[in-house]
């Protein structure tokens, strides 16, 4: 009881297991939903023995130190505190670590409660772990665990949207690499490494037909633009040059977008319909 006082006061400076699972919320939460009437924030508040107004207020201390929250004119509250700063720059030195930790840390806060921990149906539910046991079983959960922070993180920072066409049935929409997940181990889990594409869409970012500017324009691949499918002539040649609709946070990286594209460039020409 003493151990969990100190790792989860209810007063007072937080500690750095609340301010990590209150970072690991806010990264998954679309910015206009970062208030104590979410059912998501009043649930770990309680958990984390906070009010949600507190919790709230705490997510969106950390909008503060968002550069694509800030960048845009929007302003978090200006109270982030030096740990906060620290957890932030946990996360982004190592997202795939702090998200199984989390993962860990808010089941081991349900079970001590005497709950069982509640998780969000995801894409993957369907996959069947009862072939799997010993250290295979755990790295399958983890990966999970990982791919589901990664879809969770980008969907929330694009408000729910395919970036390109405006889509928003979640059940065709994807957490897309830019840089793919076997090229970048460090960035795998970095949501200024994801675009939310169609399935589409999707297919397309990864077979490199198109693209994107460093300013986040649509730029078509040589192969794309020799294509005489009508098809992908309506979906794909109407959009050039167009912006993409930029995430609310986690904007795509700069790096990850140049070297996406300047693999496109050096694909050849006519490897033109899939």
């Amino acid at each position: 009881m003493q151990e969990a006082a100190r790792m989860f006061p209810n007063k007072g400076n937080w500690s750095s297991e609340q301010l990590k699972l209150a970072f690991h919320l806010y990264c998954q939460t679309p910015f206009g939903k970062l208030h104590s009437r979410n059912p998501q924030i009043i649930e770990l508040a309680r958990l984390i023995g906070r009010t949600p107004g507190a919790l709230a207020m705490k997510l969106v201390n950390f909008a503060s130190l968002d550069p694509s929250i800030t960048d845009s004119g929007r302003r978090g509250l200006s109270g982030a505190s030096a740990l906060d700063r620290q957890v932030w720059s946990e996360f982004h030195a190592d997202w795939g670590r702090l998200a199984v930790e989390c993962e860990q840390l808010r089941a081991a806060l349900s079970e001590a409660k005497g709950e069982v921990a509640t998780r969000q149906a995801t894409d993957e539910d369907d996959f069947v772990l009862d072939d799997y046991s010993g250290s295979m079983r755990h790295t399958v959960v983890q990966q999970r665990i990982k791919q589901t922070f990664f879809r969770r993180a980008v969907l929330a920072s694009y408000r729910g949207r395919c970036c390109v066409s405006g889509l928003s049935d979640a059940r065709l929409l994807v957490a897309s690499h830019i840089v793919p997940w076997r090229q970048d181990k460090a960035n795998r889990l970095n949501p200024t490494n994801g675009l939310c594409l169609s399935a589409l869409h999707d297919k397309a970012f990864d077979q490199h037909l198109f693209s994107l500017t460093d300013d986040h324009r649509i730029v078509l691949s040589a192969s794309l633009r020799a294509s005489k499918d009508t098809f992908l002539r309506e979906v794909f040649w109407r959009v050039e040059d167009r912006q993409i609709d930029l995430p609310d946070r986690f904007r795509p990286g700069v790096n990850f977008i140049r070297s996406h594209r300047e693999t496109m460039l050096k694909a050849p020409a006519h490897h033109a319909d899939f």
